[in-house]
């Protein structure tokens, strides 16, 4: 897809665009990453750029906004400079483009000429993105490079995300890897890179982002628009450092969430069951779908924490909450303890998950669960 085709209306919905907060490529900093962005800096100044890319993380820790980043860059610099009456000009050491820089303007309005957009395809039968990058969307490179030719100018294509190609497509673009066109660069946006062909990796360089400590995390955050406050060690920490899901833990009131459930697990083996039927009846409540999938990840998040610090014999060094530890002290006091509470939660997640599925009242999955839960503490105290 071509950065210029704009879905009319904006009624295309964007799969990297987290609610409440600006678009990777409207994010004017890039926070949180000095090697990755000095590693492209150092091949960008020594005249040796890769013609491939391949950004890897975690989902929602900036790799997409690190693409677009790149984008702007590559598309604001001379292709050649022989420095001119007053030679050469310093090599640059950021990545970052004035946000009134022409290109950075028109690359926002997905306008500029030298960028190339691959993403999911809409499907006009279903309403929906599809679920996979098809070799149709791919083949509409070949009309871009040859209209982007003329100009003499670099060219950017971000893959967005190379994960989601089908089989066809992703042996398309191994081929343009494999026989680069002249003054291109390729990034590839990967959540998991290992799903991708090796030959593809192979052909490209990696930059691996990883997940954002709490200072950076605060400052990712106030960029966003959020307010963390004092939160943001506690957003770090539950949402695996990713910003993405950090807003997400704000949007859902997430941190509330895990504190009543923390709290419901702090009262096992004798359950609040006022408590616990108060959450699930809060959860199941018409409009609250998203509540209740957050519910499921801090459910699984929760287990998870609780069985480390129970093998582990020692709290994480970012709590999640004030009480956090000594809840999990309590219900995993030894690493006998932690292996029954992760061998159980598999079954406990299973059996979540397949309700949820097959439509089952949520209510009374919630409390089912929790029952589970209080039955597994009684066992182990």
């Amino acid at each position: 897809m071509r950065a210029v085709e704009v879905p009319e209306d904006d009624l295309i919905p964007e799969a990297d665009r987290v609610e409440g907060a600006p678009h990777p490529r409207e994010t004017p900093v890039l926070i949180g990453h000095p090697e990755a962005e000095q590693a492209f800096l150092d091949a960008f100044n020594s005249g040796r750029l890769h013609h491939g890319w391949l950004i890897s993380g975690p989902q929602g820790v900036g790799k997409a906004t690190f693409a677009w980043q790149i984008a702007k860059f590559l598309l604001s610099q001379p292709l050649d400079d022989d420095g001119g009456l007053f030679g050469a000009p310093p090599p640059p050491t950021s990545l970052r483009t004035a946000p009134d820089h022409p290109v950075a303007q028109q690359v926002i309005a997905l306008s500029e000429p030298g960028l190339f957009l691959l993403r999911r395809g809409w499907n006009d039968k279903t309403k929906k993105l599809k679920s996979m990058i098809t070799v149709d969307e791919v083949r509409k490179l070949h009309g871009f490079f040859g209209m982007s030719a003329v100009d003499g100018r670099r060219r950017v294509v971000i893959v967005d995300a190379a994960d989601e190609m089908n089989v066809q497509a992703a042996n398309a673009i191994l081929k343009m890897l494999e026989e680069p066109p002249a003054r291109t660069t390729i990034l590839l946006i990967a959540h998991q890179p290992s799903r991708l062909l090796p030959t593809i990796r192979s052909r490209c360089r990696e930059l691996r982002l990883r997940p954002l400590e709490a200072g950076d995390m605060s400052a990712a955050l106030y960029q966003a628009g959020a307010e963390p406050e004092d939160e943001a060690t506690a957003l770090a920490t539950l949402s695996g450092g990713s910003v993405g899901g950090a807003m997400r833990l704000i949007r859902l009131d997430g941190l509330k969430l895990y504190e009543q459930l923390i709290t419901l697990m702090g009262t096992m083996p004798r359950l609040d069951h006022g408590a616990a039927i108060k959450l699930a009846d809060h959860l199941a409540a018409r409009g609250n779908e998203a509540k209740l999938e957050l519910f499921e990840t801090l459910l699984d998040l929760a287990l998870a924490r609780m069985a480390r610090q129970g093998s582990i014999g020692m709290a994480a060094a970012l709590p999640a909450t004030g009480h956090e530890s000594q809840v999990f002290d309590k219900l995993a006091p030894d690493p006998w303890a932690a292996r029954k509470w992760a061998d159980n939660a598999q079954d406990l997640l299973a059996r979540f998950r397949h309700g949820r599925a097959v439509n089952l009242d949520p209510s009374a999955l919630i409390l089912d669960t929790l029952f589970r839960m209080n039955s597994t503490a009684a066992g182990g105290a």
